[in-house]
């Protein structure tokens, strides 16, 4: 049994409760939660039994499961997923949609339809903002093709966050000085990102979990889903893989994680090896 000496006694989380919760979680979100996460996990839980005023484990794990709005779920969902990065991560990954993706996109399009590109998970937005960035500043085509961005995540706090586009120092510590001055404002210790740059990125809730939220979400030509499958199962990755699939347009690419390979996850995509990065592509012949 774990316990804490903070918590009341009736605030514990047993194994036999972790087990259930783990499995209940899992089932809703697709997030899997490690023996090495516990503690991580019981306090987080502890921390809702006692704002819910529920007392035990039993009593709102009630809640979580009966309650018809399920906003209890989503309170504990967006304290449980992580939402850590800054702006420009894995800037190799801005560099290779640029120089290598896009060019092969146009080249291929017919019609003047806009290129769309999905960021998920969004976080605290500066993937969605950071691409809306990288194609002002350094793709020329910019001027010729409309681009739609859109940006979802489960979590419906980081989501608020994210539209409201404030960011501590640590966020953009990577961002080039002439950037920060033109789509940036100093309030207090904050950066303020600009209207027009908030206004340029479309943020959704999305549970890729949930087969009914991912519907409506066709026709892109890129999607980033950077670090976020490896806090999934094998058959949850099978279940986001194939959701990205249906996602793209034949020819679309989806960009990973630096330590993540959708060649152990899902035959249904041609690895496609820039000198910028590996990506992955739907086959030009798919429907």
């Amino acid at each position: 049994m774990s316990t804490y000496a903070s918590h009341p006694e009736s605030a514990t989380i047993t194994n036999e409760d972790f087990l259930k919760f783990k499995e209940f979680f899992y089932r809703r979100t697709g997030i899997s939660f490690e023996t090495s996460k516990r503690y991580f996990v019981d306090k987080r839980l502890v921390e809702r039994i006692e704002a819910t005023g529920t007392g035990t484990f039993r009593g709102y794990f009630t809640l979580l499961r009966f309650q018809a709005s399920g906003e209890e779920l989503q309170q504990l969902t967006n304290i449980m997923t992580v939402n850590e990065t800054y702006f420009l991560r894995e800037e190799y990954q801005f560099k290779c949609l640029v120089d290598s993706i896009l060019p092969q996109i146009v080249d291929r399009r017919v019609g003047t339809d806009a290129i769309r590109i999905w960021c998920i998970p969004s976080s605290s937005g500066e993937e969605p903002y950071s691409v809306a960035m990288y194609l002002l500043e350094t793709w020329a085509g910019i001027k010729e093709w409309d681009v739609e961005i859109i940006s979802s995540d489960i979590d419906t706090s980081i989501l608020r966050r994210a539209r409201s586009g404030r960011y501590s120092a640590r966020s953009i510590q990577y961002l080039p000085e002439p950037w920060l001055r033109k789509y940036f404002k100093s309030v207090g210790d904050e950066y303020q990102l600009c209207d027009d740059l908030r206004q340029a990125v479309e943020f959704t809730r999305v549970n890729l979990a949930e087969p009914t939220d991912t519907l409506g979400y066709r026709n892109f030509d890129v999607i980033f889903c950077r670090n976020l499958l490896i806090y999934f199962d094998d058959a949850s990755r099978k279940m986001a893989s194939d959701t990205f699939y249906e996602a793209l347009n034949p020819g679309g690419y989806l960009c990973l994680g630096h330590s993540e390979s959708m060649s152990r996850i899902s035959s249904l995509f041609e690895v496609r090896k820039f000198s910028e990065a590996i990506v992955y592509r739907k086959s030009l012949e798919a429907k």
